[in-house]
């Protein structure tokens, strides 16, 4: 190790003036983190109306309670037909012309005069044919097809004849014949026909329903009316749908918002577009226009945002005046009672959790739902205020409060500076040939040039790569030079140590090595998320790309290096470089039974290991775990990663143990898994959307919980090892 910190004091150098570089934007980051202290809390109207209708209580009372619990501002959702049949005092009904031409007789049904319009008009499957009745259900829905439709894309009648201006004398019954197509239509799943032997005869596509029907047609007086009269703030949630969505519509849904004396304090779109995305900028001027916040709702996988159309333009276009929104989806509202806890605690858990570590701050709120039944609400008051409360008071920890959504500032890195964090990955990189080959200090400094070139050409032809790239090289170079450093320490630990030295001398030398070997490894990690330390990214405007090959070339790079140390588990190797015989003795080497027992066992935990990485993990996690995270979060600011203070970390520590008692195969196995915990590192502060302050407090707890466990550890093997030294005196040798 020496000599290599000798032959590459100048490289060194500037990676050095690199990190700087990193941790120059790294500040200026938590800055911007350190400023984005407050969320806010939108309630679903619809679901609250679900649950007064389940207790004793109105929907007016709910408002008054979750108002005086400080949560202020209600998601209401526009009216559509599809609304206005199943949860309205209107009397509308919907219904597409493919099921109604299934019946002969349906002209019967209808006005003479109406149907003989339909046949000179024409019509398909593919149209609505909606019919009202009532004054009041008349204004509204024909006011708001007039306002949002073209004249030419719908039919009107009314009993008493029909007006170009769409103002009526007292009528009893409207029907208007929307016009549909196949882009608008909505499809029951696949089935097939099966005949009595039970194959498959036909398959066949049913259809259910229309977007015509979920288009908004305007907010209910009535509701609207209760809300405000509350003192309640409304956050009006409006569906748009593609081909549907132009200038037309969004003036219609403004008027509306206008009518009620409504300028909404964030914009959650609903359907596949903001507003008026068909044909303009409509949508962009009025945010602008009117400061409003745009919000980016999280998918349920909780990664990333929900695509739709032009809400990425609009949220660059208003500056990133912008918030994420969690939507409390419904396998979260079914967490009552979850894991074993009495109330709601699982659902603060993970509200905490969406607040604290992804940079959440506004919560669309649904009601809590019973576990055992998907349709019934837990209607006790006490429950929401207490889980409230619980989540307000850990929230305080973080200095993070109730209120309006803080936005944050839109920062972005310095061109300079991201060149500069190119270039330690590029020089970090030319560095690692040297840990396993004869390389000369000539041949090092010229990879090194070639990468700064290749940095330097990538930097000016595509910036936009260029970060992730970046990003992506400096998770993996780091956490391979940290690697490397470790087993060297190990091996020359075994050189310089005595086997037979007590654990009172090895123990601060494993502890050593590694909190030198987490200190790297955090230095890949300030390198790996400053790049992407643009507001976009903390967002998740944009992601960080190659996880888990970021966390697999590191493990295959330790392997390299184990064959160059130690050849084939050789106990007296002095050379640290790869050489042709190691290739031919593993190519030569007879594979054991045991060792295909482990490797098959290795293959399992690599499986294992990698299942669980990201939200969208193939192996569950187990309660016991998910119950131990919980009480982490609970003691601490932030909960350190468990395979890094379990397993990891001390094994790095046992790694050395094992070097200096010449096992070199047990040193492989522990390295190997150490190798997991320098990954560990680097993939915390790959989630760019997770405070930095998070990142650092939970590594640092990690190597303290690590060098603890170590200990145990290492004193529980060293017992083992003896024992297995007495048994096999005692039995092996001896027969």
């Amino acid at each position: 190790m020496k000599d290599f910190l000798d032959k590459n004091r100048i490289l060194l150098g500037a990676l050095a003036l690199t990190l700087i570089a990193g941790l120059v934007v790294i500040a200026q980051r938590w800055g911007v983190e350190a400023e984005n202290k407050t969320y806010d809390v939108v309630l679903d109207y619809s679901e609250l109306e679900l649950l007064a209708e389940q207790s004793e209580h109105d929907i007016a009372w709910w408002l008054e309670q979750f108002r005086d619990m400080g949560i202020t501002r209600v998601g209401l959702t526009e009216e559509s037909l599809s609304s206005l049949m199943e949860k309205s005092p209107m009397a509308v009904t919907a219904t597409m012309m493919d099921e109604l031409m299934q019946d002969a007789n349906w002209r019967s049904n209808y006005p003479e005069r109406f149907v003989r319009q339909m046949e000179e008009r024409g019509y398909d499957r593919f149209d609505v044919l909606v019919e009202v009745a009532g004054q009041e259900a008349i204004d509204f829905v024909t006011e708001a097809i007039g306002a949002r439709f073209p004249a030419g894309s719908f039919l009107l009648d009314i009993d008493n004849g029909l007006s170009s201006q769409y103002r009526y004398e007292p009528v009893l019954r409207a029907y208007i014949l929307l016009d549909g197509s196949v882009n608008d239509t909505l499809y029951e799943a696949t089935y097939s026909y099966r005949d009595t032997k039970g194959k498959g005869f036909a398959e066949r596509n049913d259809i259910a329903s229309s977007k015509l029907m979920a288009i908004s047609l305007g907010l209910m007086p009535e509701k609207v009316e209760l809300i405000q009269g509350l003192g309640m703030e409304i956050i009006p949630r409006t569906m748009s749908y593609n081909g549907h969505n132009d200038t037309r519509y969004a003036q219609a849904v403004v008027a509306g918002y206008e009518k009620h004396g409504i300028v909404p304090e964030y914009i959650i779109a609903g359907g596949e577009a903001v507003i008026g995305y068909d044909d303009g900028e409509f949508a962009l001027d009025y945010i602008r226009d009117n400061h409003i916040t745009v919000g980016l709702i999280e998918t349920n996988v909780q990664r990333e945002n929900i695509i739709q159309s032009g809400i990425e333009k609009v949220a660059r276009g208003t500056d990133l005046n912008t918030v994420r929104v969690f939507s409390v989806w419904n396998y979260i509202q079914f967490r009552y009672g979850f894991y074993g806890y009495e109330g709601a605690e699982e659902i603060e858990n993970t509200l905490f959790r969406t607040i604290v570590e992804r940079n959440i701050r506004v919560i669309y709120f649904k009601p809590i739902k019973q576990t055992s039944n998907s349709y019934a609400y837990i209607t006790d008051i006490g429950v929401y205020r207490d889980m409230f409360d619980g989540l307000n008071a850990r929230l305080a920890r973080h200095g993070i409060s109730m209120g309006r959504a803080s936005v944050m500032e839109n920062y972005q890195p310095a061109r300079l500076l991201l060149l500069a964090l190119g270039l330690g990955a590029g020089i970090c990189g030319a560095l690692l040939p040297g840990t396993f080959l004869p390389m000369r200090r000539k041949w090092t400094l010229a990879l090194a040039g070639a990468a700064a070139v290749c940095v330097a050409g990538a930097w000016v032809v595509m910036p936009n790569t260029f970060r992730l790239l970046s990003s992506f090289a400096s998770a993996v170079v780091f956490a391979c030079l940290a690697a490397a450093f470790f087993l060297q320490a190990a091996k020359r630990a075994g050189q310089t140590i005595p086997a037979r030295s007590s654990l009172r001398r090895i123990l601060p030398v494993s502890a050593g090595v590694l909190v030198i070997a987490v200190l790297l490894s955090l230095a890949g990690a300030v390198m790996t998320a400053a790049p992407l330390s643009s507001t976009d990214f903390m967002l998740e405007l944009g992601i960080f790309r190659g996880v888990k090959a970021a966390q697999l070339l590191p493990l295959a790079f330790f392997c390299l290096l184990y064959v160059s140390y130690y050849g084939v588990f050789e106990k007296s190797r002095t050379s640290n470089t790869l050489q042709i015989r190691d290739i031919v003795s593993a190519l030569r080497w007879t594979i054991p039974v045991w060792a295909l027992v482990l490797a098959g066992l290795a293959g399992l935990v690599g499986y294992y290991y990698l299942a669980r990485t990201g939200n969208e993990a193939d192996v569950p996690i187990s309660t016991l775990e998910l119950l131990a995270r919980n009480v982490l979060e609970e003691i601490f600011l932030a909960r350190p990663r468990t395979k890094e203070f379990l397993v990891a970390f001390p094994a790095i520590m046992l790694s050395v143990y094992c070097a200096v008692r010449r096992m070199p195969f047990w040193t492989a196995v522990f390295g190997l898994a150490g190798t997991i915990g320098l990954t560990s590192v680097c993939n915390t502060f790959m989630h760019i959307r997770t405070p930095l302050y998070l990142g650092f407090i939970r590594t640092g707890l990690s190597l303290v919980f690590g060098i603890l466990l170590g200990c145990v550890y290492m004193l529980c093997f060293d017992l083992l090892c003896r024992l297995g030294r007495l048994l096999r005196k005692k039995y092996v040798e001896a027969e």
